[in-house]
C-alpha cells in the first residue's frame, strides 16, 4: 500500500488488504468489507499582477526550498476554495486580496506531499504590506521575462497563459 493510504479499517481496526473493487485494487477490510477510497489533496493559488509584473513567493521549506512560486496552499475540508486562496495569500505575503476570477484548474502531483489538484485564481490586492510569512522567506514582484527559478511546472504553465 502507498504511504498516503490507511493501513487499518476505520470501522473495526482490522488490517486492510488489497482487493479488486470498483475496477481497481483498493485497500479493503476482510472483516467488515469497508473499502478505503483515498481523497486527492486540493490546493488554491493566486496570480496577482501589478505594473506588468507578477507576485511570487520564495519557498522556505522543502521540497524545492529557495525556488519561487505563486502564493498557494491546501484547502481545508469544508473551506471555500476562493477563501482558501485569499487566506493562503495573506498568510504567505501579508497582503489581503480579493479573488477576481478563475484562471485554471490543473492536475498533477509534482512531489509526494503536494496537491493533486490546484485551483488557480486571479486576485487583486486590497491592502497590507508584502512581508514573507508562513512557509516563505521572500515576496517580490517580477517581470514575466525576468522570472527567478520556479519551484513547480504548474506555476510556469499558469504564467505562460
Amino acid at each position: 500500500m502507498n504511504s498516503d493510504q490507511t493501513n487499518y479499517c476505520i470501522r473495526c481496526g482490522t488490517a486492510l488488504r488489497l482487493e479488486q473493487r470498483f475496477d481497481r485494487q483498493r485497500p479493503t477490510c476482510p472483516n467488515c468489507e469497508w473499502v478505503y477510497f483515498p481523497d486527492p489533496k486540493v490546493a488554491a493559488a493566486v496570480l496577482i499582477e501589478k505594473d506588468d509584473q507578477v507576485l511570487l513567493v520564495r519557498r522556505a521549506v522543502d521540497p524545492r526550498r529557495g525556488k519561487w512560486t505563486l502564493p498557494a496552499g491546501f484547502i481545508d475540508a469544508g473551506e471555500d476554495p476562493r477563501e482558501a486562496a485569499e487566506r493562503e495569500c495573506l498568510e504567505e505575503t501579508g497582503m489581503k486580496v480579493r479573488i477576481t476570477g478563475l484562471l485554471d484548474v490543473l492536475y498533477g502531483q509534482e512531489h509526494e506531499k503536494g496537491a493533486h489538484i490546484i485551483i488557480f485564481y486571479r486576485a487583486e490586492v486590497l491592502g497590507g504590506q508584502a512581508v514573507a510569512g508562513d512557509d516563505v522567506d521572500r515576496v517580490a514582484f517580477f517581470a514575466r521575462h525576468e522570472l527567478p527559478p520556479l519551484a513547480f511546472s504548474t506555476t510556469q504553465r499558469i504564467l505562460n497563459q
